[in-house]
């Protein structure tokens, strides 16, 4: 995850570069439930609206838990499917919390209602994530529910009213970035807390024509359009907060736009770019699925590491044997072709891995998201 806001801060309030540090554990993400009302386009796990044998109960989650504590994991990410059709998803979220974990809900936000939100509010969740693909009929088109976006805003209305930190997350394709500009503007009139704007993790594209690459292009433009955005938030003292997932290069591509645009903060930036360290599937970022099946991260369903019915995350976690964690962990990765010759490697580490390895079966290659020209990757 790249956060733009911290990094936009350190253009006007610099703080001292230290060296890259991990956290104690991963941030986990949690998917305790397959089953989803919608159907949604981009969905990583494939969810449907049907009860999916073999689940975790809920003393399975608290032994895990247990385990997740002990191994000072500092975050719990409780998603889905949709999460809030798992009847005891409260008493997983008050567990949660009152061991001492950091929990934020990952939700489709059309069942955040009148009904349950006395109950949300009441496990005092950090952070309530919404998924909104575009306005209006952008978005229900993409959730496959006519209606989907409007029951979504009421939820986070809801969660904003009781006083929840409140964020949505955006997919971003090129048949909803038109909605991009008006997205970041409801940001503001609905007095959100956070964006976060994901990148499609397609596996297509390779390293043909890349300044002219029509996704590429787009990826460009969205992201001069967040970090102008983000830089006007701060500047007229409005905090939001602004984030990237599944895309790494984001920090290399920030480093060429302060070079233009505040040249006198480069070389500090390029600093803490290094000291942040880029991606950090398998490392800082862990998942667990609704079978208990462990992954790098969300995007790696179709690599296991192992199950928490049969040995505990932490051993899982902390077992090389596996190649894809290990070479995931080290630091700098073992990466081919024009990522190997990267001049951000040490600020990107290499990104996802996955599109790479879907695409040509090697994890190891040049990642083909990567957006950046060959001359910006050089210097």
């Amino acid at each position: 995850m790249f956060r733009i806001s911290q990094f936009m801060q350190e253009i006007t309030a610099p703080t001292p570069v230290g060296p890259r540090r991990n956290p104690p554990g991963p941030v986990v993400i949690w998917n305790l439930i397959r089953r989803c009302n919608l159907t949604c386009k981009h969905c990583y796990s494939i969810s449907a609206d049907t009860e999916f044998a073999g689940e975790l109960s809920l003393a399975e989650v608290a032994t895990v838990m247990d385990d997740l504590k002990a191994f000072r994991v500092p975050v719990l990410i409780l998603s889905g499917g949709e999460p809030l059709l798992r009847p005891d998803i409260f008493d997983i979220a008050q567990r949660a919390k009152a061991q001492g974990f950091y929990v934020a809900l990952s939700s489709n936000g059309t069942l955040i209602d009148e009904g349950n939100i006395e109950r949300i509010a009441e496990c005092d969740f950090n952070y309530v994530g919404v998924s909104l693909d575009g306005l209006g009929a952008t978005h229900d088109k993409f959730r496959r529910l006519d209606g989907a976006f409007d029951k979504s805003l009421h939820g986070i209305r809801l969660c904003r009213e009781l006083d929840l930190k409140i964020g949505v997350r955006y997919t971003m394709t090129q048949d909803n970035a038109q909605d991009l500009p008006g997205l970041l503007k409801l940001i503001e009139d609905e007095g959100i807390d956070r964006f976060y704007f994901s990148h499609l993790n397609y596996a297509g594209r390779g390293n043909k024509n890349r300044k002219d690459d029509a996704q590429h292009q787009l990826t460009r433009w969205a992201m001069d359009l967040l970090f102008d955005t983000c830089l006007d938030y701060q500047q007229r003292g409005l905090h939001k907060e602004f984030t990237t997932g599944n895309n790494d290069a984001d920090g290399a591509y920030f480093l060429h736009w302060v070079r233009r645009r505040f040249p006198a903060s480069a070389e500090h930036i390029a600093a803490k770019l290094v000291q942040w360290g880029g991606n950090a599937s398998g490392v800082n970022v862990a998942n667990i699925d609704n079978l208990g099946n462990v992954h790098p991260d969300t995007m790696w369903w179709h690599h296991t590491l192992g199950n928490v019915r049969e040995r505990p995350f932490s051993q899982i976690w902390s077992d090389l044997s596996d190649p894809l964690l290990a070479g995931l962990k080290q630091h700098p990765r073992a990466v081919e072709g024009r990522c190997a010759g990267c001049a951000h490697l040490a600020r990107c580490n290499g990104n996802t891995r996955v599109r790479a390895q879907q695409l040509t079966g090697n994890p190891w290659a040049e990642d083909p998201g990567c957006y950046l020209s060959d001359e910006e990757i050089a210097a």
